[in-house]
């Protein structure tokens, strides 16, 4: 018998923690400049078929995620830790003050001239980044029967169809809110970030103080 609360817990730490790494407010002007030129259908068009590919990338890394595990020997714990360093590294960079560099204006360029940006650079990097991969991954730490999967699955598809919205309307977003604004919404979700990993580094810590076998090693080498 599944547990209703743990359930939701899922889902509901699934949504507040790609919601901030996907950050599709901070995405909105970045789209918009991708697809200048474009008409609003195929603006429209871009944004579903991102929003569907980075769903297939977060869920291939959900379902896989216990294979890349086991086959590079990492454990729980290590992969809390490193996912926590690399999403506080990633707050901490939307925390500073960020001017676009040469590469990324090139990068901007670049895409303006594909004809399809939604899986590259929209789905990947912009989208599902090295960020929301780390936590769809920890994720997998928390899933101890097949249905807690369905529950991430399910956190995924409502921070997609927010994403979606929001880039959707990013044409009205971008001029309600200002560039100020944005900015200020990026500041906001660089601070949840650090906050979801310094936690993730807690509780990666406290997994291996906890774990017996890494307690007896511990008592062995002392004894020595």
């Amino acid at each position: 018998m599944f547990n209703l609360v743990h359930l939701w817990g899922i889902f509901l730490g699934t949504v507040v923690g790609l919601l901030p790494i996907i950050n599709p407010l901070a995405a909105a002007p970045t789209f918009l400049a991708i697809t200048e030129g474009d008409s609003e259908a195929r603006r429209r068009q871009q944004a579903f078929k991102g929003c569907v590919y980075m769903v297939g990338i977060l869920v291939s890394f959900l379902v896989g995620g216990t294979f890349i595990m086991n086959f590079f020997g990492i454990s729980i714990p290590g992969l809390r830790i490193a996912g926590g360093i690399m999403l506080t590294g990633i707050g901490m960079n939307m925390l500073a003050t960020h001017r676009a560099t040469d590469d990324e204006k090139e990068e901007r360029e670049a895409a303006r001239r594909k004809v399809d940006v939604s899986f590259s650079p929209l789905a990947m990097p912009m989208l599902s980044g090295p960020g929301s991969i780390a936590v769809t991954l920890g994720f997998t730490s928390l899933a101890t029967h097949p249905i807690d999967y369905i529950a991430i699955i399910a956190g995924i598809l409502v921070v997609a169809f927010l994403t979606w919205v929001t880039l959707r309307l990013s044409g009205k977003i971008v001029t309600f809110i200002g560039v100020v604004g944005v900015n200020a919404m990026t500041k906001i979700m660089g601070f949840l970030i650090m906050c979801i990993g310094v936690q993730f580094v807690v509780n990666g810590i406290l997994g291996i103080a906890t774990d017996p076998e890494v307690l007896r090693g511990i008592k062995a080498t002392l004894a020595h």
